[in-house]
This record gives structure tokens, C-alpha cells and sequence, in this order.
């Protein structure tokens, strides 16, 4: 029983998790989509790597 409600609250978490990276995807496409329309080549690199490790996450999440 305690490893049921301990699963639970791990799939609980993990949806939590999700909907905050989706979040802080969007934001830095906005802030990517900025940093082209400047044509600032280094806030664009950082946006980039950024979406990256968020990408990264979103799949190990969605692997489990």
C-alpha cells in the first residue's frame, strides 16, 4: 500500500513538474523570438541552451 501511494505521488509530482517546464518553454521561446528580432547573437546562444535543458527534462520525464 505504501509503495502504491508512493507512485502516486510521484506521477502527481511529475505532472506538476511538466506543466511548470511547458511554462518556462514558452517564456524563452518569447524571450528567443526577441533576442532574434535584436539580432543579439549572444541572448540568442543563451535562449538556446536553455530550451535545451529543458527539452532534456520534459523527455526524461516522459521516459519514466
Amino acid at each position: 500500500m505504501k509503495q502504491l501511494m508512493n507512485t502516486s505521488l510521484k506521477k502527481v509530482g511529475e505532472k506538476e513538474r511538466t506543466a511548470v517546464l511547458r511554462l518556462e518553454m514558452d517564456y524563452e521561446l518569447a524571450t528567443l523570438f526577441e533576442a532574434i528580432e535584436e539580432n543579439d547573437e549572444k541572448k540568442i546562444k543563451l535562449c538556446k541552451q536553455k530550451l535545451e535543458k529543458i527539452r532534456q527534462e520534459l523527455l526524461r520525464l516522459k521516459a519514466f
